[in-house]
């Protein structure tokens, strides 16, 4: 399976009780055309942006 593969799949658990229907939203979405973003999780700040290579990066 490829690392592209992984990342389009649900998470899903083996307990089918628990299994909640994980949402997917894209980067576009997020970034809104920006390189980057702060998300304010609690008292944390973080900043998710796009590298040079095109990956995304979330650092405190």
């Amino acid at each position: 399976m490829s690392e592209s593969e992984k990342l389009e799949r649900p998470a899903t658990t083996t307990d089918a009780k628990e299994e909640t229907p994980t949402d997917v939203i894209s980067s576009e979405e997020i970034l809104k055309g920006k390189q980057e973003v702060l998300i304010q999780h609690g008292e944390t700040t973080y900043r998710l942006r796009i590298t040079q290579n095109g990956k995304l990066i979330l650092c405190k």
